[in-house]
């Protein structure tokens, strides 16, 4: 039972979007606060960079065939179905939550999780790492390239290239300096994840606290109804278990191991909501930030759920045979 209630972290998120409901940010003291939260992500994706190893990427690039799997599921057949989704799901939901299940079928794998519930399904881990970590760095160059597509082919405004500019600046430019100084800082950030925890987690809750507080004002929660979340989280239910299937039984029939078939199954899968909220704070900068991220959040706890029954059922079926 304890497997199905919401981590630390989907709590602090819980808390967050409640006070920005409460007393949400805004005048002056919002501007500030945007600025803070563009260095917070800064910072993240600065040790995002330092904390990847060199030996990683070269021993994840050698499994070719694992890594172009994760990357077509992710950058090919979700963007699929959220362009599906866009033109099924016009007048069953209001514009910005559209948007917003359309944007989760865009963004890269999770990092921490992704390889968490590899290792404890008994996956392979190295794969894991790299595949998740190469989906990140990928997706800073093609998910604002597929939104631009996806949006504006669907009739949903297009990616402006001060959003890309702003990706780069914000994210990529961080990432590429802590990958240059990861030889000298790398062994100590990584010995110090705990102490650096509250960079990862702080800086999402600065976006999503700013964010919902802009929807707030704008009247979010008297433009969606209960009758909207609810079919937003059954969308991405169905979504989840759709790619969870293909990428299980995908794998089997290509034919690799069971180490193989969880690492694709737990990578393929997933969707980054540390890379996601920042993103969407640019891409979709002057739109209703916090509507179009509300899918995502919802997406990162049903995830969080479903894959840790299967990981827990993958291990107890490697203990029983074993």
């Amino acid at each position: 039972m304890k497997r199905f209630l919401p981590d630390t972290f989907t709590i602090l998120l819980i808390c967050t979007v409640a006070l920005a409901s409460v007393l949400p940010i805004h005048g002056v003291a919002a501007n500030y606060f945007s600025q803070a939260t563009k260095v917070a992500i800064a910072a993240l994706f600065f040790l995002h960079g330092a904390r990847l190893s060199r030996d990683v990427v070269l021993a994840g690039l050698l499994h070719w065939r694992l890594h172009l799997l994760i990357l077509f599921v992710s950058f090919g057949l979700f963007p699929l179905l959220g362009y599906g989704l866009g033109f099924a799901l016009q007048g069953v939901l209001p514009p910005a939550l559209i948007l917003g299940m359309m944007y989760i079928c865009v963004l890269p794998s999770t990092v921490q999780s992704s390889i968490a519930f590899t290792s404890m399904a008994g996956g392979n881990v190295p794969a894991a790492i790299c595949a998740a970590s190469a989906s990140n760095i990928f997706g800073m160059v093609l998910t604002p390239l597929l939104c631009g597509l996806m949006f504006s082919a669907g009739g949903h405004g297009g990616v402006s290239l001060d959003a890309v500019m702003q990706i780069f600046v914000q994210l990529l430019l961080p990432f590429i300096a802590g990958q240059l100084l990861q030889p000298w800082v790398g062994n100590w950030v990584r010995a110090r994840k705990s102490l650096l925890m509250p960079i990862d987690r702080g800086s999402i809750l600065m976006v999503v606290y700013g964010a919902f507080s802009e929807a707030v004002i704008e009247g979010i929660w008297h433009n969606y109804s209960l009758d909207d979340v609810l079919i937003v989280v059954g969308l991405n239910i169905v979504l989840l278990a759709f790619v969870l299937i293909f990428t299980m039984f995908g794998s089997r029939l290509l034919g690799f191991e069971r180490s193989d078939e969880i690492a694709i199954t737990f990578c393929g899968s997933k969707k980054s909501l540390a890379s996601g909220v920042p993103m969407a704070s640019a891409i979709f900068a002057g739109q209703s930030v916090g509507a179009i991220v509300m899918p995502l959040m919802l997406f990162h706890q049903i995830q969080l759920m479903a894959c840790a029954v299967i990981a827990q059922r993958y291990a107890t079926k490697a203990k029983a045979a074993a």
